[in-house]
């Protein structure tokens, strides 16, 4: 195979689940080819690195090789290599969410009928 569209490619590789999604993001400006913004017809080279968005992650990652088509999860982590620099930051931010989530202070039960009252009166009084 010699070459394939920059959104192919991140289809097969599982980044996103319709090529659609993957050219949305794209033309967005989220996915950088090689540190530039790409367009979605871009023709992907062998060692070139990708930056892709994933939820809260920003994966890292370089051409291993290139696939048209989607197949098994196995197969398509076989077509890239995430960079070291991109696992250390992603476990580093991953840590933090845990930990700022754990600081967050959650209600352990519903309010009772008192606590209810008491929070409509404050919703009235911010209102006026």
């Amino acid at each position: 195979m010699d070459s394939v569209r920059l959104d192919k490619w991140l289809w097969a590789a599982r980044f996103f689940k319709t090529r659609a999604l993957a050219k949305k993001a794209i033309e967005g400006g989220k996915v950088h080819y090689n540190g530039d913004r790409a367009k979605t017809s871009k023709s992907v080279e062998l060692g070139a690195l990708i930056r892709v968005p994933q939820g809260w992650d920003v994966w890292e990652v370089e051409v291993l090789a290139l696939s048209d088509q989607r197949r098994g999860a196995p197969e398509a982590r076989a077509l890239y290599r995430e960079t070291a620099e991109s696992v250390s930051r992603r476990e580093r931010e991953s840590e933090a969410r845990r930990l700022t989530n754990q600081a967050m202070q959650h209600p352990l039960k519903r309010p009772d009928k008192k606590q209810r009252r008491e929070i409509q009166r404050f919703q009235r009084r911010q209102g006026d």
